[in-house]
């Protein structure tokens, strides 16, 4: 979290419900409509399409859900390498009768084939970046195809928010979540973008205090705190971009140079920060735990069910088999990453894989 975010936090950590009628309610009330216009001029947007939720999670369920709703059609367009908040809301429509078309991807974690949104669907959504391989989606050619059919198109920006210039006005798309603490803000709080119509409907029903789409006292502190992590992430972007960038590729081309059959699944487009690889042979929760006992700390992004690791989603996706996609691995770099940081991890990661596929070995 940043330090501008805590201060923001701490300022307006005594706020008293913004939908008070008296002084204080006031008081709170414009700080929270200074958050939501400071949100609205760094993402493009109009203040009155800025909606503060729960979690980058609780945002892309009532775009999509709420999409789906607000419409007559039964079909959906997506992906299948969507983080679960969007794909296990898809799947749970489509359980209830909902008409899903996932668009296909490539060995390089990118969506190639959008002949699926030229027909018109409920809703098409579509993550801007991918949060494991870091893969740039082409979203752009995603809303203005999907809008030649009349669909609305939400995408999934929750890795790309305070990362990438976003402009919501621009681009077109019909809704788009963010979660705070992607660039440095709060945990626990989610912004959507949502145009005036076709409005999702709303998943809870309450007070409607954030325009009818989401009920619930918005809490004021945490608001002016995601707004100021915003403001300081993307005035820092270009430089802290250029500098994260070189150290990925400094750990990259490291790594290539200390383990032998290594494969790198980030391929450009990608973000500056993901640097995504396959260790063939090693078993990830190997890698995670022989990594974490050097206090590095990285992530597999493979799923656990019954106490079975199973290989990525995504990975599957992209046409890699079960026993190589075990061996994935996933390491993020951000604003507190140091060249030293990453000599550590170059300087460490050969022994870590031999053991690891010592205890990967099957």
């Amino acid at each position: 979290m940043r330090q501008s975010a805590i201060e923001a936090w701490v300022k307006h950590a005594g706020a008293l419900n913004p939908g008070g009628q008296y002084a204080s309610g006031r008081q709170a009330n414009s700080v929270l409509a200074e958050s939501r216009e400071k949100i609205a001029e760094l993402l493009g947007a109009d203040p009155v399409e800025v909606i503060f939720t729960g979690s980058g999670t609780e945002a892309n369920n009532i775009a999509v859900r709420g999409l789906y709703q607000a419409s007559e059609l039964d079909r959906i367009v997506s992906t299948p390498i969507e983080h679960a908040a969007v794909l296990e809301t898809v799947k749970s429509l489509a359980a209830a009768g909902a008409d899903v078309e996932l668009l296909h991807v490539e060995a390089s974690g990118h969506i190639r084939d959008l002949s699926a949104l030229d027909l018109p669907a409920a809703v098409a959504a579509c993550m801007w970046a991918n949060n494991e391989t870091g893969a740039i989606q082409p979203v752009e050619e995603v809303i203005t195809r999907a809008s030649a059919q009349g669909t609305p198109v939400h995408i999934d920006a929750v890795q790309v928010a305070g990362h990438l210039p976003i402009n919501f006005s621009s681009l077109g798309a019909t809704t788009m979540a963010m979660s705070a603490h992607k660039f440095g803000g709060p945990r626990g709080a989610g912004i959507l973008l949502a145009k005036r119509s076709p409005a999702p409907q709303p998943l809870t029903l309450g007070g409607g205090q954030e325009r009818g789409i989401r009920s619930g006292t918005v809490d004021v502190a945490t608001a002016a705190a995601t707004a100021a992590a915003l403001e300081e992430s993307i005035r820092e972007m270009g430089t802290e971009n250029a500098r994260i960038s070189g150290l990925r590729d400094r750990l990259v081309e490291g790594f290539k140079v200390q383990v032998p059959e290594l494969t790198v699944t980030t391929t450009e487009p990608a973000l500056p920060g993901h640097a995504h690889f396959i260790f063939a042979g090693a078993h990830g929760d190997s890698l995670i735990m022989l990594l974490d006992s050097l206090g590095v700390e990285a992530a597999t992004g493979s799923a656990c069910n019954s106490g079975v690791t199973r290989m990525s989603h995504v990975l599957e996706a992209m046409g890699v088999d079960e026993k190589t996609g075990i061996g994935a691995l996933r390491f993020t770099l951000g604003r507190t990453t140091t060249e030293e940081d990453v000599d550590y991890v170059i300087e460490n990661i050969s022994e870590v894989v031999q053991r690891a596929r010592l205890a990967g070995n099957f």
